[in-house]
Parts: C-alpha cells; structure tokens; sequence
C-alpha cells in the first residue's frame, strides 16, 4: 500500500467510510479546478452529507496532510481574495483595504475570513499549484475570487464576461503592453488581480475623436486607487509591469451585470465556523493564534454550563462514585456540543463553556443537554444531577490564553452570569438568542414559550432582559 492510500485508510477510520470515500473520489477523479480552494459546504451537499461531516472529514484529512488548509481575507464588498495564508497567525494587520472597491475594513472572523482545502501536491499535482500557469480566466476563478461567488459555467460564463469585461491581458515580468481601444462613456475599472492594483476610469461628457493617452504601472508598492477623468472615444493605455511575475490588468464595465455576477453568492466556511468545530480544536490546540494577536468576531453564541450541588453531591455518595457520575455529565455535554457542531473551550471544575457558530445550534444544544441529562438521571433511578445552561449571543475577541485558543469580551461574561441565573432544569438565555429566526423556529416546533425578566448582572452596568426556557 503506497503513503497516499495509507492516509486514506486511516481517514477511513477517522472520518468515517462514506466521507472518506467521497474525499479519495475527489481526488482521484475531480477536475483539477475542483480540488482548488474547496467549498467544504458546496462538497458536503453534493456527496449527500452532512456539513458536519464533510468538515470534519477534511480537518482530519488536512492533518493527515492529503489537503492543505488556508486561511483567505476577504472584501466583504466585492469577495474577491486580499490575502492569503497557511495559518491564522499570519493575519496581522488592522485593516485590509481592496483596491477594486477602494475601501479598508478592519478582520472579522466570521465575514472575512474564508477557509478553505486544496489538495496537497504530494498527493495530487493540479494548476492551481503553480497559479502563474493558469489561464486569464481561470486565475481570476481560483485564486482572486473567493469560494463563496457563485460564478456561472460555460456559455453562461462567456455571456457574463462579454457584458463586463472590456479587454484582458497577460503582461509577462518586466513586460509593457499598448493597448488600443474605444472607451464607451462608462464607469470603467482598470484592474489587475495579481497585484491587487486597480485605476478608474471615469469617461464621461462629449465624445471625442482624439486619442487620450494613459500610462499605468504595475508594481509591488500597491499604490492607492485613483480616478482618471477622461472623455468617450479612443484611448491608448500603456501598461507595464515590474513586479517578478506576470500581471492579469484588465478593464471591467461597472455596471449592473458587474454587480449581479459578485452579487451571487453561496455560504463558505469562515474562521469562525471552523474554530467552533470540535475536531478542528482537538487537533490544532496550540495552532492557531499567536500569543498577542486579537481577532474580532461579530456574533458567537456562548454556553455555559454548571453542575448545581456537585459539592453535596461528593458529599452524600462519595468521592469514587461521584467522579464517576461528573465523568458521565461531562460526557453526556461533550455528545451535545458536538452534535450541534460546537466546540468546548474548556471545563472549568464541572462547569463547561462551549462556542457555536450561530444562536440556534447553541440554543438546539442546550436542549440536548437537558433531555440527555434527565435520561442519565432516569437511568440511575435518582434526580440530583442538575446542569445549569445559560446562553448569550454578540461580539467577542478571538484570543489565546493558557496556550489555548480562547475568547474575551463582554458577551462571554454575560454569558456566563446568565447561566448563574438558572435553578433546576431551566435554561436561561439572553434576547440576542432568542430573538434569532431560526432559534425562535425551534422554540416554536418544541412547544416552547420562553418567560421574560429583567435581571441585574454582576460586572453589566444596566438590568438585561433574560428569558427562561422550561
């Protein structure tokens, strides 16, 4: 058995049968330009399996090394690539800024940060490999748009690119390119994707039969995006290049067609679906983010949980045999998180904080751990392993602490007093959840009537509204 099949063997066993098999399926028999930079959310639905599944399918698979994992800032406007890098620790800087859309935005993990799998090229070479080798258009498909833009095939692509694109060019290194043409009286962008440079061109007033002149440079520098005013008519732009590499310049209509092809646009996996994924923290612990680096992200939902009574429980049957029924409780929370595609942060004595992507996988969590916990109840013929489950959703900061990939922020600590607020087997959460669509769907489907309050949190200057579920 070679090395490659070996690996997929073993992803067999970790991954299970019919995600590996649809993985080593791709790789054996995928186009090459469907093993660049995969959409593992687009994957899962076309192999007929869960996005649990395919992602986990694929961190395995990365840590096996048959894929290599990357991490892509986005523009959040137009979803074309900023930059790219083999690990989160390399994004470092305050703001981004896109030349097409001539705008800076500060990193967030859960809009601006794609991850995404390209096959290793110790198991599969294919072009995306060595990016300078790929055509015009296939470049910008790959490397410079992101996963999440649904561009269309074929003659529909075709139609596209002739209602948008004005001229296209290959400039070797070093290379200069005269280009001759008749500028239609448009918002015109000049852009190159390699160098992420962008010119506009705004040709507007009365035509002119007079050829306008229009030298640009492309260099490594990134110059900042400025406006030519020319008129309608012929313009004759000379370009040249002195960067190392060839550069792709070319003039995009800014028009309607423009807008609807990047309008288009399908769910990807971002930074932060993937560190509230429980395989991904079992195997990149230490991994992901550099001791000073603060990563902002928008909305996580948190959860806390707490063991009521576990020192009267220690009490009344034992030392042995209440470790063994925390280690039960433990477990009972762990299948519940990951059930819901979270991840546990850390166990802090018998209380757990887990993260998820979005209110209602939190929310359908908690849910999980209330019934799992009455059944563990049921199961010993007693009631007084009673969880306390508080939630809260909002902005947090992505940080590193005691070597592990960890969270700060106001929202982490409401979360955590929400959960003090609960007795019995009530779960208290906060209307950041509840007021998600999909997590007020669930509440609905369960029969469900969340009761509101207001209640005084420790460290929150103003009372909260809080919401029980029994």
């Amino acid at each position: 058995m070679n090395d490659t099949s070996s690996r997929f063997a073993q992803l067999r066993q970790m991954a299970g049968q019919r995600p590996a098999a649809a993985i080593e399926g791709l790789v054996r028999e995928g186009a090459d330009a469907q093993l660049s930079r995969v959409n593992v959310f687009d994957f899962a639905a076309r192999n007929g399996l869960s996005e649990g599944e395919a992602l986990d399918a694929f961190v395995h698979a990365s840590r096996l090394g048959l894929f290599d994992l990357s991490w892509s800032l986005l523009c959040p406007g137009c979803g074309g690539v900023l930059d790219a890098a083999a690990s989160l620790r390399l994004v470092d800087k305050e703001t981004y800024y896109c030349a097409l859309c001539a705008a800076g935005y500060q990193p967030t993990l859960d809009e601006m940060v794609e991850v995404s799998f390209t096959v290793n090229p110790g198991v599969r070479r294919i072009a995306a490999h060595t990016p300078d080798s790929l055509p015009f258009w296939e470049y910008q498909r790959q490397i410079f748009w992101n996963s999440g833009i649904e561009l269309p095939e074929g003659e529909a692509f075709e139609a596209v690119r002739a209602a948008v694109c004005l001229e296209a060019e290959e400039i070797p290194a070093g290379g200069k390119c005269i280009l001759n043409l008749q500028l239609p009286a448009e918002f015109v962008i000049l852009f190159d994707a390699v160098t992420h440079t962008a010119f506009f061109l705004d040709a507007k007033g009365e035509p002119t039969k007079e050829r306008q002149e229009l030298t640009v440079v492309f260099s490594d520098s990134h110059p900042p995006t400025g406006t030519q005013e020319l008129r309608p008519g012929p313009l004759r732009i000379t370009m040249e290049n002195l960067t190392d590499r060839r550069v792709l310049p070319s003039l995009f209509l800014a028009n309607q067609a423009l807008h609807d092809m990047l309008g288009k646009r399908r769910r990807f996996l971002t930074a932060r679906d993937l560190l509230t994924t429980q395989t991904f923290r079992d195997h990149y612990r230490t991994e992901t983010l550099d001791l000073n680096q603060r990563l902002r992200i928008t909305s996580l939902t948190f959860l806390f949980t707490d063991l009521k009574g576990s020192t009267e429980l220690y009490e009344r049957v034992g030392d042995l045999a209440a470790y063994d029924l925390v280690r039960d409780h433990f477990r009972v929370l762990h299948d519940a998180v990951g059930r819901e595609s979270g991840a546990v942060v850390k166990t802090i004595g018998d209380a757990v904080m887990a993260t998820f992507s979005t209110p209602d996988k939190g929310l359908a969590s908690a849910l999980r751990m209330r019934e799992a916990m009455a059944e563990l109840n049921a199961s010993r013929g007693a009631d007084d392993l009673l969880v306390k489950i508080g939630l809260h959703t909002g902005p947090c900061l992505a940080v590193t602490l005691n070597e592990r990939l960890d969270y700060f922020g106001q929202t982490v600590n409401i979360a955590a007093r929400v959960q003090g607020l609960a007795m019995d087997h009530a779960i208290f959460t906060t209307e950041a959840v509840v007021a998600d669509p999909k997590a007020a769907r669930l509440l609905r489907d369960r029969g469900l009537a969340p009761q509101a309050r207001r209640a005084a949190l420790k460290g929150v200057r103003d009372e909260l509204t809080v919401y029980e579920i029994r």
